[in-house]
């Protein structure tokens, strides 16, 4: 049995924000985390599971006391924003209606989304779903997000790989992913490919440098409004 931390949530706190900021009390808690996850739920199936697929990498969630903000991180923001905002009108609605709260939905771009783990592990699921060939796509796919400028790539497939009768794991690394390193800015994704034969598991990791190497602007994007600790500060 591994031993394995989760890439995000080793990082939370020492150079990674949160993906919900709100304090609540005990008696609150648990329903807003129930809320949270149908917020979450609701937005994957509604722009990434059906037409027009918008290419939903992250969603934030920030509440105060009288507001519920929510960022959409998108490779697609004009399909989330709809001719006129009339898409993202529509959102707001339906997010006001599953909450009974005021809500403000923002979207923020993903300008490279080649570089971006639940893009780079929903696409090799979705083409997995259309009977692509499995080693091909994994060298295909690791040799452009090496090319779109990260340091390095790791994609592990689980299951009935190829409708084989046994399922296994095969994997492909390209660089260095310094999982240990804190410092390290390695996104992490898991998506599933639902085939004819059975459930493939994908896994993705993509190291992207150091976060003292990253561009202000770089960093305060992924933490989509929450700034996460940099080294050195306490």
């Amino acid at each position: 049995m591994g031993q394995k931390v989760h890439p995000f949530g080793f990082r939370v706190g020492i150079t990674e924000a949160h993906k919900s900021r709100w304090y609540a009390p005990k008696a609150l808690y648990g329903q807003l985390l129930v809320e949270d996850q149908k917020i979450r739920k609701y937005i994957d199936d509604r722009l990434n599971r059906r037409p027009p697929f918008a290419a939903v990498s992250d969603v934030h969630i920030e509440r105060t006391r009288e507001e519920l903000k929510v960022i959409i991180r998108t490779a697609r923001p004009g399909l989330v924003i709809g001719p006129k905002g009339s898409e993202i009108e529509r959102l707001t609605a339906d997010l006001h209606n599953l909450t009974g709260r005021n809500v403000l939905v923002n979207v923020v771009e993903v300008h490279n989304p080649d570089v971006d783990a639940m893009l780079v592990a929903e696409s090799i699921a979705e083409q997995l779903a259309k009977r692509a060939g499995f080693r091909r796509l994994m060298k295909m796919k690791g040799e452009s997000v090496m090319g779109a400028g990260a340091k390095g790539v790791k994609i592990q497939l689980s299951g009935r790989l190829g409708g084989a009768e046994m399922s296994r794991s095969e994997d492909i690394r390209l660089g260095s992913i310094p999982l240990q390193t804190l410092q390290a800015n390695v996104d992490y994704a898991l998506a599933l490919s639902r085939t004819t034969y059975g459930i493939i598991g994908v896994k993705v990791w993509i190291y992207k440098g150091l976060y003292t190497e990253l561009k202000e602007g770089e960093i305060e994007s992924r933490a989509a409004g929450a700034r996460p600790r940099a080294r050195g500060r306490r």
